[in-house]
């Protein structure tokens, strides 16, 4: 494949996410090339970026769009309409990490329909996606999801803060919420973009249920997240422990996904739904 025909990447923003996957692309993916980043700080995205072999422009959400086929966000969901805006009213395709904040957003999915463009929602930090979706072209009884992570996983997030929850300093694992997905996405926004993909996946926000389990320091090293599905085509059960990268909200395996659909973008041979 000659360069004419790569496509375009662009990363928005260079945070835990961004700057594994550019290290990745810089490494060299048949059929893509890393084209442009984003970021908040430009200096210090500058110097990072020193490091790599092929170093991307630095531009701003509005530039990357006109320069980029697709767009990956890996931002916090607070700045995700900053990102998508220009990119879907330009007709490209962006892959949403953060597709909590899609919930809320409704207006993002129609802009896309009107102008052309794609959002992407990846497989990320969970397993058997492709099952759900093939389930959900028949009837789909019931979706549920235990989320178990480590304390430091979970603080911060908003609902514990609205609910009074402490739990830094919890000694046995415990439940700290019992819910749905759409709720989960607003309690929880930088932990719960994996049971949004699901529930886009499957039945929806409102039908989807899920659990969510707070374990003590050292009881429990990874990101644990169970899925029950009983639909007519199917019942089955997944569970993947994912290990954190150095921010203990992310796994490694969200970038690692990003660069499989990536690479698939650009394959002659595609595997999977």
């Amino acid at each position: 494949m000659t360069n004419k025909q790569e496509l375009k990447v662009g990363i928005a923003v260079l945070g835990t996410v961004g700057k594994s996957l550019a290290k990745a692309m810089d490494q060299g993916i048949p059929g893509v090339k890393l084209t442009a980043v984003a970021a908040r700080d430009h200096a210090k995205a500058q110097a990072w970026l020193s490091q790599l072999v092929h170093k991307p422009m630095l531009m701003t959400y509005e530039e990357m769009a006109g320069a980029c086929d697709i767009v990956v966000e890996c931002a916090p969901a607070t700045i995700l309409g900053d990102i998508l805006t220009p990119v879907l009213r330009a007709g490209k395709t962006v892959v949403v990490l953060s597709c909590g904040g899609l919930l809320s957003r409704p207006d993002l999915i129609e802009l896309a329909n009107e102008s052309g463009g794609h959002i992407h929602v990846p497989t990320g930090a969970l397993l058997g996606l492709d099952a759900v979706i093939a389930a959900a072209e028949g009837n789909i009884h019931a979706v549920r999801m235990i989320t178990r992570k480590p304390v430091k996983g979970l603080l911060g997030a908003p609902y514990l803060e609205a609910n009074g929850i402490d739990i830094s300093q919890i000694k046995e694992p415990v439940r700290v919420f019992m819910g749905n997905a759409r709720e989960a996405a607003k309690g929880f926004p930088a932990n719960l973009n994996v049971a949004v993909a699901l529930s886009l996946a499957g039945v929806g926000p409102d039908e989807t249920v899920l659990e969510i389990w707070a374990y003590p320091d050292g009881e429990l090293a990874r990101n644990k997240h169970s899925i029950i599905v009983d639909s007519d085509a199917a019942k089955f059960e997944m569970t993947i422990e994912n290990i954190p990268t150095e921010n203990p909200k992310t796994g490694r395996i969200t970038a690692q996904s990003v660069l499989a659909l990536l690479r698939k973008a650009g394959a002659p041979l595609r595997v999977g739904t």
